[in-house]
C-alpha cells in the first residue's frame, strides 16, 4: 500500500514540486519517498512496505532496461502465479516484490494486463521510448486515483492534497457541493474542485504522447460487473445448495489470496456476519490470527463487542477489544478532519479511525468484511425496498400509521426514536418510483432542503435554468441508470456498488486506514466473487424474513447462533453529545458562527441560523448529521480554499 502522484508540464517550476506533493502522501507511504524526473514528466512515490520490504523494490521502479518506469498503489494477490509466467518466457527477476511483477506484465500485455490481476490498485507506467503514459484503477474502485487537467498541464494522485500540492485553479464544482450537502459524500466521479476528477473503477487512461495531450482525456472501460441476462438464467437453473458451496469456495479463495504478506496480517470483527465469515475463513488459513473490534462504553445501544467476543471465542482468535470513551472517539477529532482533502461527512468515519489506529499497533495489514451489504442485501433500505415492492398486511399498517410516524421524535440516538425515523422513512418512500425511492433513502437532505442551505439557489432557481441545474441532472440520472422500473432488488444493490461503496464506504475506509499506515483488504470484492453474487437471482439474497440469505446460510454451521439474531446498527459516533458540549463553541463562534458564514460566502446565513437553533432545541431529530458535514466541509475550506 503506498500513495503514487505524477505532473506532466512543459513547466519546470511545477515539475520541481513532485516532492512536495509527495510527501503530502506520507501517511499512505511511511517506509520510502522517492521521485523520478523526466523531460516533461515528474513521478513520486510514497511506500508502505508490505510484500518483499527491501529497498530494492523500492518506487518509482524501473525495469533492467530502464525504458519503463512504474509507480503503483496496491496489492497484486496472483503475483506469484503470474511471476511464474512470466519466468517461463526468460524474464530474470531482481526481486520477490508484486511490483516488478506488475511492471513486466504490463510491458508484455500493455493495458490487457489488466484482465489477468486480482488485487486492488492505482499505477502508473511511463514509457520513455513512446513518450506515453499509462494509468489504472482496480475493479471495484477500492484504491483511490485521481486526476486533474486544464489543458495544459495533467496530475494524478493517491489523494486530492497531492494535486494541490501544485499551482491549479481551486474552484468550487457547484454540482459535487450540492451533492455532498445531500448525501455527506460526493457520490459521483467528480470531487470537489472542478477539473479533478476521479477515475472510474475498472478504467484506464492512455496517454499516446505526453508531449502532445489532447484536449480531452478519455477514460477507457477494460471491467465491468457483468449484468448479463444469460448468465443469470444460468445460475437460476443452479439449486440453491450448490450455490452456497460455489460462494464458500470462491470466498474461501479470496480470503486465502489476500493473507499473503511479509508483514504480520489480522482482520476486522465487528461480530457481525461479514466480518466473521472473513475471519473464520482467515484463521483456517493462520493459525495465529488476531482480530479486532472496537466497543463504546459511553453508548451501549452501539457497543456490539459481546457478539465479536462470541465470534472470537468460537474460531479461537487471539481477540483484542479497544473499548472506548466518547472522549477517546473526541481526542483524535481534529486528526481526522484535517487529513480529509475532500469533504467527506459519514461519521462512522471517526469510528474507523480509531479502529485502524488501535489496530496498527498490532499489525499491518487488516482484513474486513466490506462490500458484502452492497452485494448481498445487508442494508435495512434493502429490507424496506424488497417490503415496499412486496407489501403485504404489515406494510399496508406501517403505511396507515404514517400520521403517528410524523409526529413522534425521529433520530439515531435511541432504538425508540430510530424506530420510529425507519417507520416514517419507509412511508415517504414506498409510494414514490424506484429512482426516486432510492434518491431519496440514499440522501441526508432533499434537494429542496440541501438548496436553502446555500446562498444563492446554485441548482434550482425557478426563474433561470442554468447550467448548473442541466450538469445535476445529468449525473444524477446517470448514477440512476441501472435502476429499472420493472427490474428487481439487484438493480439497486447495482447502483449501490457503483454509488455507495465506491465513494462512501470504500472512501472512508482507505482514508481511516491510510492515515494511520494500515492497509485493509477486502476479501468480498474479489471480482470472481462479484461476478458471480451478481448472477444469482434476488430470492437467494433477501426475502420478507432475511436479507443476505445466501451468505448466511452458507456459513451458519459454523458461527454462533446469536450474531444471526442480532440488530444491525452501523458505526455510530456521539454528534449531538459533542456539538451541545465541546464542539459547541467552535460551533457558534468560528465554523457557523454568522460572520464567518457572511464573509465565506457560499451558505444561506438564515438557514444556519435554523440548524443551530433546531440543534440546541429539545426536538433535534437528526440535524446533527448536516451539522457534521458542514463543519467537515468549513474545516476543509479553511485549509485548502480561504484567502
Amino acid at each position: 500500500m503506498c500513495g503514487i502522484v505524477g505532473i506532466i508540464s512543459s513547466n519546470e517550476k511545477e515539475l520541481s514540486k513532485i516532492a512536495t506533493a509527495t510527501r503530502t502522501l506520507s501517511k499512505r507511504g511511511p517506509d520510502n519517498r522517492s521521485t523520478e524526473k523526466f523531460k516533461g514528466l515528474s513521478l513520486g512515490h510514497a511506500r508502505l512496505s508490505i510484500i518483499d520490504t527491501s529497498i530494492a523494490a523500492n518506487q518509482p521502479f524501473k525495469d533492467v532496461t530502464e525504458r519503463y518506469t512504474l509507480v503503483f498503489n496496491g496489492e497484486i494477490y496472483n503475483y506469484q502465479e503470474l511471476k511464474e509466467e512470466l519466468v517461463a518466457d526468460g524474464i530474470e527477476f531482481s526481486t520477490s516484490s508484486d511490483t516488478e511483477v506488475l511492471l513486466y506484465l504490463y510491458i508484455k500485455y500493455g493495458s490487457d494486463c489488466l484482465e489477468k490481476l486480482n488485487g486492488f490498485f492505482s499505477f502508473s507506467v511511463f514509457d520513455a521510448t513512446e513518450n506515453s503514459l499509462f494509468i489504472a484503477r482496480d475493479r471495484m474502485g477500492i484504491k483511490p486515483l485521481l486526476y486533474y487537467f486544464d489543458g495544459e498541464q495533467f496530475i494524478f494522485a493517491s489523494e486530492l492534497k497531492a494535486i494541490l500540492a501544485f499551482n491549479i485553479k481551486k474552484e468550487i464544482d457547484k454540482v459535487s457541493l450540492f451533492n455532498y450537502l445531500q448525501f455527506n459524500y460526493i457520490p459521483t466521479h467528480n470531487s470537489i474542485i472542478e477539473n479533478i476528477k476521479k477515475l472510474k473503477p475498472g478504467h484506464f487512461i492512455f496517454i499516446k504522447n505526453i508531449d502532445k495531450i489532447e484536449k480531452e482525456i478519455e477514460e477507457e472501460l477494460y471491467y465491468e460487473i457483468p449484468t448479463n441476462q444469460e448468465v443469470t438464467l444460468q445460475t437460476n437453473a443452479m439449486n440453491y445448495d450448490k450455490s452456497q458451496e460455489m460462494l464458500r469456495n470462491l470466498l474461501d479463495d479470496a480470503v486465502q489470496k489476500r493473507l499473503v504478506s511479509d508483514v504480520p496480517v489480522g482482520t476486522f470483527l465487528s461480530g457481525g456476519v461479514d466480518s466473521s465469515i472473513i475471519s473464520l475463513l482467515a484463521k483456517k488459513h493462520k493459525s495465529d490470527l488476531q482480530t479486532f473490534s472496537i466497543g463504546f462504553k459511553d453508548e451501549p445501544f452501539f457497543d456490539e463487542t459481546i457478539y465479536a467476543n462470541a465470534v472470537a471465542k468460537k474460531i479461537d482468535t487471539q481477540h483484542h477489544v479497544f473499548s472506548l470513551t466518547n472522549n477517546d472517539l473526541y481526542e483524535d477529532l481534529d486528526n481526522i478532519l484535517d487529513y480529509f482533502d475532500e469533504p467527506f461527512a459519514d461519521s462512522s468515519a471517526i469510528a474507523v479511525y480509531l479502529l485502524s489506529k488501535r489496530t496498527k499497533e498490532h499489525v499491518t495489514v487488516a482484513l474486513s468484511g466490506d462490500g458484502a451489504d452492497e452485494m448481498f442485501s445487508g442494508y435495512n433500505k434493502h429490507m424496506a425496498e424488497f417490503k415496499s415492492r412486496h407489501p403485504g398486511i404489515k406494510e399496508s399498517m406501517v403505511k396507515m400509521g404514517y400520521p403517528l410516524w410524523s409526529s413522534l421524535p425521529k433520530s439515531r440516538n435511541s432504538k425508540f426514536t430510530n424506530i420510529n425515523r425507519q417507520l416514517h422513512k419507509f412511508c415517504l418512500g414506498a409510494r414514490l418510483t424506484n429512482k426516486a425511492r432510492y434518491w431519496k433513502w440514499a440522501s441526508i437532505l432533499n434537494e429542496e432542503k440541501a438548496n436553502y442551505l446555500l446562498k444563492e439557489e446554485l441548482i434550482f432557481n425557478p426563474q433561470r435554468l442554468s447550467d448548473t441545474a442541466f450538469e445535476y441532472k445529468k449525473r444524477k440520472e446517470d448514477l440512476l441508470k441501472h435502476i429499472r422500473r420493472d427490474g428487481d432488488i439487484n438493480d439497486v444493490l447495482y447502483t449501490d456498488m457503483k454509488m455507495v461503496l465506491t465513494n462512501d464506504m470504500l472512501r472512508k475506509v482507505d482514508a481511516m486506514s491510510m492515515a494511520n499506515s494500515l492497509e485493509v483488504r477486502t476479501p468480498f470484492l474479489d471480482h470472481r466473487l462479484v461476478n458471480f453474487a451478481f448472477s444469482l437471482p434476488t430470492a437467494f439474497k433477501i426475502n420478507q424474513d432475511m436479507k443476505k440469505k445466501i451468505l448466511q446460510d452458507s456459513f451458519r454451521k459454523e458461527l454462533p447462533e446469536e450474531i444471526y439474531k442480532r440488530p444491525k446498527h452501523g458505526f455510530e459516533v456521539p454528534l449531538l453529545s459533542w456539538f451541545r458540549n465541546e464542539l459547541r463553541s467552535r460551533i457558534e463562534n468560528d465554523l457557523l458562527s454568522d460572520n464567518f458564514i457572511e464573509e465565506q460566502g457560499i451558505f444561506n446565513v438564515t438557514a444556519i441560523k435554523e440548524l443551530k437553533k433546531q440543534l440546541f432545541s429539545n426536538n433535534p431529530e437528526d440535524v446533527q448529521a448536516t451539522i457534521w458535514a458542514l463543519i467537515v466541509f468549513n474545516t476543509w475550506w479553511k485549509k485548502y480554499l480561504q484567502e
